[in-house]
């Protein structure tokens, strides 16, 4: 495929599986375990990976997925989810990451997929091949048993404690009702799900199995660990269909016996604070961009979704990296958007990493005007533009990746 700087970006073959995994573990600094391997090697088979290769050596590699993504309106779009993406440390800039990537877009673009998405583990790379973040994580803390609900909240009941066989047939269909109304949630694969239950079913040096709560409309996986006395519950995933399981699922977290203190993960507009008398003690102890997106076919991606208003202009997009940029006439009717090239003055632009951040609805266009990253002709059209990109739902990340 394509050389640079000596290094050749090539498909992976079967018999370089443990040379991948090697270079991938000292690049994220962690081990992976034998569960983490079987999944990896299920979910994202090697067929589909790409490596650059020094001579006799992997200093590169790249794989991907297809995935069904939700967008707003609970319609689904069919995205390339990247993952794994690692540049041996003995070869830092010499272009091996722009190698990889040119190759991994030229071939999403071959197969005609709208979106290409993926997990980052830093913030300052992928901005230059035309990527925005698109979804926001808030890691919150919750003193144990100090939260008093308000007398309006619903106490709707319905919890159960499940066991590890009723949390593998019960989960994934709670989940896939879930992310079927959730912008950004994707289709969880099988290997997933295996990996979820039996890579974590067991209790090991730093914390207690996981344990799995029940709702009919929703669900709750959570770990237990004690560390400098205190005993933390960690919610590895709260996933509430109505707003009552949501209620039921977090009156029963929150009233744990033996905890000190919940942590979780919610997205910016999660009820939780307003369920309680103190808000003020559900803390936001941290806050991360939970997904990247790219737009790869602007008319594609644009019709996939719904729209909050009735819209009709002409948007001028950069692509710094590849060729889907241009300008676009962009008319919403009821929700639904036509979008097609054209040649008409453009009434708003962006670049593409913008557009790919307000692709889900998780972030504000008028927030990227003021920082300068949005020009609209003027304050009608930005009010317009922003309102229709809004969404229902907060966008939330399905699975890790």
């Amino acid at each position: 495929m394509a050389s640079t700087n000596g290094v050749t970006v090539r498909s992976a073959r079967a018999d370089e599986r443990a040379e991948i995994v090697r270079l991938s573990e000292v690049c994220f600094g962690m081990r992976l375990g034998p569960a983490d391997l079987e999944y990896v090697g299920q979910v994202f088979p090697i067929e589909r990976a790409l490596v650059a290769v020094d001579g006799d050596r992997i200093v590169g590699h790249t794989n991907d997925r297809t995935m069904t993504v939700t967008v707003p309106g609970a319609r689904t779009v069919q995205a390339c989810g990247v993952t794994s993406v690692v540049v041996a440390p003995t070869h830092r800039r010499r272009g091996i990451l722009r190698a990889l990537y040119t190759e991994q877009h030229r071939r999403t673009e071959a197969e005609r997929v709208p979106l290409t998405i993926f997990t980052a583990s830093e913030g300052t790379i992928y901005g230059r091949f035309g990527y925005g973040p698109s979804i926001v994580a808030n890691e919150i803390s919750v003193r144990g048993r100090t939260a008093e609900f308000r007398p309006t909240t619903p106490d709707p009941g319905g919890v159960q404690v499940a066991s590890l066989d009723e949390a593998k047939v019960r989960l994934p269909e709670i989940y896939d009702r879930w992310r079927r109304l959730v912008p950004g949630a994707q289709a969880r694969p099988e290997g997933r799900w295996q990996q979820r239950f039996f890579a974590d079913a067991v209790q090991n040096e730093e914390s207690s199995p996981q344990f799995f709560l029940i709702h009919p409309d929703g669900y709750a996986i959570l770990r237990r660990a004690w560390h400098e006395d205190k005993n933390i519950a960690t919610v590895r995933e709260v996933r509430a269909v109505t707003a009552e399981a949501h209620a039921a699922l977090w009156r029963i977290l929150l009233s744990l016996d033996l905890v000190h203190t919940v942590e979780a993960t919610l997205s910016d507009h999660d009820p939780l604070p307003y369920l309680v008398t103190n808000p003020r003690l559900v803390r936001v102890t941290g806050r991360h961009d939970a997904l990247w997106t790219r737009i790869m076919d602007i008319p594609a991606a644009l019709t996939a979704r719904t729209y909050q208003r009735d819209l009709d202009l002409v948007l001028s997009v950069d692509d710094p990296f590849r060729d889907a940029g241009g300008s676009f006439a962009l008319r919403v009717r009821d929700g639904v958007a036509e979008c097609a090239r054209t040649d008409r003055t453009p009434d708003l632009e962006l670049g593409i990493d913008v557009l790919g951040s307000l692709y889900f609805g998780g972030y504000r266009a008028k927030v990227f005007a003021a920082a300068n990253r949005i020009q609209a002709k003027d304050a009608a059209v930005l009010r317009a533009f922003d309102e229709a990109f809004t969404a229902e739902r907060d966008a939330e990340l399905g699975w890790f990746f």
